[in-house]
This record gives structure tokens, sequence and C-alpha cells, in this order.
């Protein structure tokens, strides 16, 4: 027997941005349900970006051990227990995912645990309840991506969801994709004693950003002992013995990598089986939820927020997609309030980790705009020499004219913690010459930003 419930707001999905749009709508008043298949927590908590981070301190704080001698210290012998560092990283899990689910349980909501499908643009089947709404937010997030290479399902590929959890350590990794995910599990895998192969279609790592970021990193990550093979196109993957083989083609030619184990690192894609988007009549484009600039798809009263508009797979995003869309939902008489992606930032927790914010150098010059860049190395920075941390750089980019900062990329130490100062500067739109007003503490980390920006001040003299 099906139950009959109406709410003003039904939210698909209790994770990052999920529960902000759940959360923004109960503020502005509205009656709001959330469903939510389980486990409960969402990607961020259960399978992304926290364990991710959990079992990297562990790699991290094992390698700069086996730099002790630099520091004047006595060597000493590390050896890594995968299924201590798991273990680890699940209690850490557990309790984050514990205060979501508190969130999730609130009163304040009605909480539905059981997939979600469409029978129309106004109804939702949960389980055996049928719910109708005023509006409606999909936030289902992301699932790897089932990528057409022949033999990689039937060999007992992972994903970066299954290897967060396993516990026997391989000898040797193939890791198949070198994006932020692809990267951080190569480089964890390598300090912890495997053997790891790093297979890149692009001529770089990290593809999406400007070349020289990309070279930066894989030269770090080759003198950890990684292999970094870049230019190669997967085309099979196979057993061999109790081995698994990946042919690869890299300048028309063809060679076989073996390993213990490939990792599918080639990216995730939106979360919509069994939705029933068709129903809704809501647009789907190459797998992923159509909206506009206020969250809206093609249903003015359905939203879609997060990693299932398939534009930034990034937390924070979503969370601020999250936001709108529920602001919008109970406002629907009102301007609707906008995305804008001019501080779209991401943090790639390698080591040296990545950071970058606004526009890349290759983005600058797609757009046909007139830029200045600056640059300067880590290698020569004071506080860096100290720390013994003299990989990669920083780069800006301003406008030739005024100086406005336009983007920032940093490939070098703490990158994730020292963006942040660039990320306020671009919110208040200012520039390389406020750069140079603010003060920095030396010896710092942080007052490297003000060399390119130095750099670029100098340029716009002689200009």
């Amino acid at each position: 027997m099906t139950t009959q419930r109406t709410h003003d707001v039904v939210v698909i999905g209790g994770g990052s941005a999920g529960y902000a749009a759940a959360r923004t709508a109960r503020e502005a008043g509205a009656d709001v349900a959330i469903v939510d298949q389980g486990p409960l927590g969402g990607l961020c908590i259960l399978r992304g970006c926290m364990p991710t981070k959990a079992i990297l301190r562990s790699a991290e704080i094992a390698a700069v051990m086996r730099r002790a001698p630099e520091f004047g210290l006595s060597p000493v012998e590390v050896r890594a227990s995968l299924p201590a560092i798991v273990d680890r990283k699940n209690r850490l899990v557990r309790e984050f995912a514990e205060y979501r689910i508190q969130q999730l349980r609130d009163p304040a909501f009605a909480l539905y645990e059981a997939p979600a499908t469409f029978l129309s643009p106004d109804r939702l089947q949960v389980g055996s309840t049928c719910l109708s709404a005023k509006s409606f937010i999909i936030a289902t997030g992301s699932v790897p991506r089932e990528v057409a290479i022949p033999g990689l399902a039937e060999v007992g590929c992972v994903t970066s969801d299954s290897l967060l959890d396993r516990r026997e350590q391989p000898e040797s990794l193939i890791v198949l994709g070198a994006g932020p995910v692809g990267l951080e599990f190569a480089q964890f895998f390598a300090r912890i004693g495997t053997r790891v192969t790093l297979v890149q279609r692009a001529s770089h790592v990290l593809s999406h950003l400007d070349a020289d970021v990309g070279v930066a990193l894989g030269q770090a990550l080759a003198a950890e002992g990684l292999r970094v093979m870049t230019d190669r196109q997967a085309l099979r993957v196979q057993r061999d013995g109790k081995k698994m083989a990946v042919s690869v083609l890299h300048k028309g030619e063809e060679e076989v990598l073996v390993g213990d184990l490939v990792l599918n690192a080639l990216g995730r894609v939106p979360n919509i089986a069994g939705l029933n988007l068709s129903a809704a009549h809501v647009t789907v484009d190459a797998g992923r939820v159509v909206v506009d600039a206020g969250m809206r798809t093609s249903q003015p009263h359905i939203f879609a927020v997060g990693d299932v508009t398939n534009l930034y797979d990034v937390v924070h995003i979503a969370i601020q997609q999250g936001e709108l869309a529920g602001w919008n939902a109970c406002h629907p008489a009102d301007s609707p309030r906008r995305f804008e992606d001019r501080l779209v930032a991401e943090v790639i927790f390698t080591e040296p980790q990545v950071a970058a914010v606004g526009l890349t150098e290759k983005a600058c010059r797609a757009r046909g705009l007139s830029y200045l860049t600056g640059t300067y190395p880590f290698a020569d920075h004071g506080k860096a020499l100290c720390l013994g941390s003299t990989q990669g750089f920083v780069k800006l980019m301003a406008d030739r004219a005024s100086g406005t900062v336009l983007g920032a990329e940093i490939v070098g130490p703490e990158s994730g913690e020292l963006i942040h100062e660039l990320i306020a500067v671009m919110y208040y739109r200012g520039t390389v010459q406020d750069l140079l007003r603010i003060p920095h503490y030396h010896p710092t980390l942080a007052e490297i930003v003000t060399y390119p920006a130095e750099s670029i001040v100098e340029q716009m003299r002689k200009s």
C-alpha cells in the first residue's frame, strides 16, 4: 500500500550539497524532506575527501621520517601497516559520519531512507511512499566512471571507492588516470612501499591545469620513484596469471605494463541511474543534469546541485550550489540567486600540493584576455629552503591594464593553505598592487605570493 505525503521541498541525497540545500530551505521556513538510500554520510565523508586525507597523512609522515638524515637526525626504518592505516581512517570516518547522520535526523527534517524514482515532474516514489512537493532538489552525487576499455571491468580492477577499504597491500599498482584521485592514490601507495606506475593519456598529469603545473608535479613524483607514463592510451586490460596486464599505445607502438592491481581513476560520472528523470521531463546531456546559473533544471521547480551536474566535483562548490538551490526553491517569485564560477578553486593533496583559483593561463589565452603572469620558485624562497620543501612555484595571472588578479596556480608546500589568501584577494576583486600592500610576516611561506605580484607590477610599469 502506497502512502501519500506532501512537503514544500524534497531533497534527494543527503551529502554535502543535499544537506546544504535542505538546511537553507528549512531556514527559509519550508517543510523539508530529505531522501537518501544510504549509507548516510555522503561521498565526501564516506568515500571521498575525508578518508583519502586520513590515509594520505600516514604516507606523508612516513616520507618525512625517511628524510631524517637530511635534518641531522638518526635514520629510522619505516614500515607501513595498511590494515592499521585503514583502521585509523575508519575511526575518523565513523566520527565524521555520525555527526552528519545527527544533522540529517534532526526533527526539523523528514528523513526517508530509501531509493527515489520520479513518477512525474511533481511526484517521487520513495520506497512505499509517494512524495509530492512544490520543489525538488537533486543531489545524488557521482559514481566511478565505467570506461569502455576492453577487459577493464572483467579482470577485477578497483576504483577509489573500493581501494579505500583494501587491507592487503599490493606489491605493484597500475593507476589509469592522472587527475586528483589517481595522483593522490598513486603517491600514497608508493610511499608505503608499493611499486606504482601512473598512466596518463595527455602529455602531462593534471591536464586540466597549465602544462607547467602538471610537468612540475610529474617530475616531483618521478623523483620519488613513481613511474610516470604520459602520452599513453590504454587499449585493453587482461589477466596475466595472478597479475594484470595493461596494454597501452605510445607513439604508434604498443607497450604492456604488468602489475598486481589496476586502479581505474578515469573520473566519475553523475549518479542518476534509477531516478527516472525522463518521467520528470528533466533534460540530461551526456549523462549530466543540465542546470542554469540558479541551479534550475529544464523543470523550473526541480533543481540539481553538486556532482550530479558534472560542473565542478569539489565539496565547497557543491555546498554553495546547494545553498543557492535551497534559497531559490523557497523564493520562486524573487530574482534567483546565481552561481558565479569566478572563484572556483581546487586543491590536489599530493606532495608537493597543487592549488588553483580562478583562471589558468591557458583559460586567459582562450578568452583572448590581455594579461600578465608572474612566477616565483620555492627553490629561491627562504622559508621553503629551511623546511627542505623547495619543489614547485607560485604563478599569478593579472589583468595587464589594472593588475586585477585573474587567477593563481601553486605547486609547492602547503599550497592548499596558501591559495586562500589569493581567493580572498580575488573575492574583493583585488590587484597585485593590493598584494604588495598587505603585510606578510617573514619568514613564512605566505610571503612568496608577493614576489610574482612584484614581477607583474614591474611589467606593468614597463609596458
